[in-house]
């Protein structure tokens, strides 16, 4: 996954996030119990985190090359799904009438927040390439 890709998700995945936690606060806090609630509003702050974490992958992308940014990129997308995703519907599932699905979506939170950490250290392992630019070659005196 590129720069341009990366950053773009990055915004929609922001955009995601305000529009849910707004949701929250508004709508479903008349519909959910406070433990529901809190469940749905874990699924967002995460989410908000990672939406971060993905612009900060693609900045990456754009000094540091694609191959672990790509990598981290895609973890924290899946993550961000399987993670908030899941307590997304957790919270919901007595309400939409699909409470026999909550023994098949517990165990995705876990595995969602196992593709995060992954994201995390993809990007910790593209630090390693990061080359610092020497002061004598820099873009703007090359120009001249």
């Amino acid at each position: 996954m590129d720069t341009r890709k990366m950053l773009m998700l990055a915004a929609l995945s922001g955009m995601f996030s305000v529009v849910l936690g707004a949701f929250g606060a508004h709508i479903l806090k008349k519909l959910l119990s406070e433990y529901e609630l809190q469940i749905f509003e874990t699924g967002v702050r995460y989410q908000f985190y990672h939406t971060f974490a993905l612009a900060i992958a693609g900045v990456f992308c754009r000094y540091v090359g694609h191959k672990w940014t790509g990598v981290a990129g895609w973890l924290f997308l899946a993550g961000t799904a399987f993670f908030s995703g899941s307590l997304y519907l957790l919270a919901l599932i007595e309400h939409i009438g699909m409470a026999e699905s909550k023994a098949v979506l517990g165990p995705i939170t876990p595995i969602g927040g196992v593709l995060l950490i992954g994201g995390w250290l993809a990007l910790f392992r593209a630090a390693f390439d990061y080359k610092k630019p020497s002061h004598g070659h820099s873009r703007s005196s090359s120009q001249k």
